[in-house]
């Protein structure tokens, strides 16, 4: 045999018909065993691989589905990725990675490519439909997307998350019970959904606690590092900082302890700094983050089946998937000086 191995190959090999072959290996389940578990050996064997170009023409499918992000260099997105990856590949199917870094433009661009059948299906992960006028109004009835972690309201669309408000409040009384009463938070890019849901825990603890909450000490972030530095040094010019900050996401909490340090304030002595992720970083970094364990590769796994249940005309959840958190307590947390 030369080259790459074809259905005929197989078929030759047993002394089946091709079309015996093409039924087994496209999971028709029009193919009984033993001779289902003989072809599928002999195609491991061979080393057959199906012709991705020909199946697409035969089935009208890309085989290919898009996993849109905010900001790709986010290593949060790339776990979950491996979980999306693992399922897609499974399935006969490649996945794209589009980065909209906040761009309406891109955002239209990455739905135009689902529309125009570049790709089969969306993971969307952005938290929010492009800001155009009439976008919404647009979208044909049952177009494939997963919301997966952010919340899009309004829609149709799967859903898989996290109780945002119930990990933040969890994150936030940590803090009060190590004897914190001056706790900041800096939050995401409210008023998306996610970003006021993490808020809301971290003022349902407060409240609960019957602690204040000074004007000025929710500034709104947008989940990048620089802006962690840049948020934390505005409220360690108060003249009341705090003693403690929650952070809506790793990637601002590295952010604010950078500038602590540059300030010449120890975490956790002098200020406690906790995240929302777990970053595989978290853990090296030093101290070591305290912050919320979310399921990365979980959510993209589950995500990526809820994809597969809609491009196959199956049944899906009308309630969003909800998966749960831990929080994850390390170096970067403490009592306050004053109560030590």
């Amino acid at each position: 045999m030369n080259g790459r191995p074809r259905i005929k190959d197989i078929a030759r090999r047993l002394g089946v018909s091709a079309a015996t072959v093409s039924r087994a290996l496209g999971d028709t389940g029009l193919v009984a065993e033993p001779t289902l578990s003989r072809i599928r050996e002999a195609a491991r064997e061979l080393n057959y691989r199906p012709n991705a170009s020909a199946r697409s023409l035969r089935t009208r499918r890309s085989m290919a589905v898009l996993m849109v992000v905010r900001d790709v260099g986010n290593p949060f997105y790339l776990e979950v990725m491996k979980g999306v990856e693992a399922t897609a590949r499974a399935a006969g199917y490649s996945v794209l990675m589009g980065n909209t870094e906040n761009d309406p433009d891109r955002e239209t661009d990455y739905f135009d490519m689902l529309r125009d059948g570049h790709a089969d299906g969306m993971i969307l992960m952005t938290g929010k439909l492009p800001a155009k006028p009439g976008f919404r109004s647009s979208l044909p009835a049952g177009i494939p997307v997963v919301v997966a972690l952010e919340v899009i309201e309004g829609t149709d669309f799967p859903h898989v998350q996290i109780d945002n408000a119930a990990a933040a409040e969890e994150a936030t009384q940590h803090l009060i019970g190590l004897g914190h009463t001056r706790i900041a938070h800096i939050s995401g890019p409210v008023p998306e959904v996610m970003a006021v849901h993490r808020l809301d825990g971290y003022r349902r603890a407060m409240t609960k606690a019957g602690l204040a909450i000074p004007c000025g000490y929710e500034p709104r972030g947008d989940y990048l590092l620089h802006t962690g530095q840049m948020l934390c040094r505005a409220l360690f010019e108060r003249a009341d900082p705090p003693t403690a900050i929650f952070c809506a996401n790793d990637e601002m909490a590295f952010g604010a302890i950078n500038e602590l340090r540059r300030m010449g304030r120890d975490v956790p002595h002098d200020v406690s700094v906790v995240g929302f992720d777990d970053l595989f970083l978290s853990e090296a970094f030093y101290p070591p983050l305290t912050t919320v364990s979310q399921p990365r590769a979980e959510i993209g796994r589950e995500a990526m089946n809820l994809l597969l249940d809609l491009l196959s005309g199956g049944e899906v959840p009308a309630e969003p998937v909800q998966l749960a958190t831990q929080l994850i307590v390390r170096g970067t947390t403490a009592p306050p000086r004053q109560t030590r």
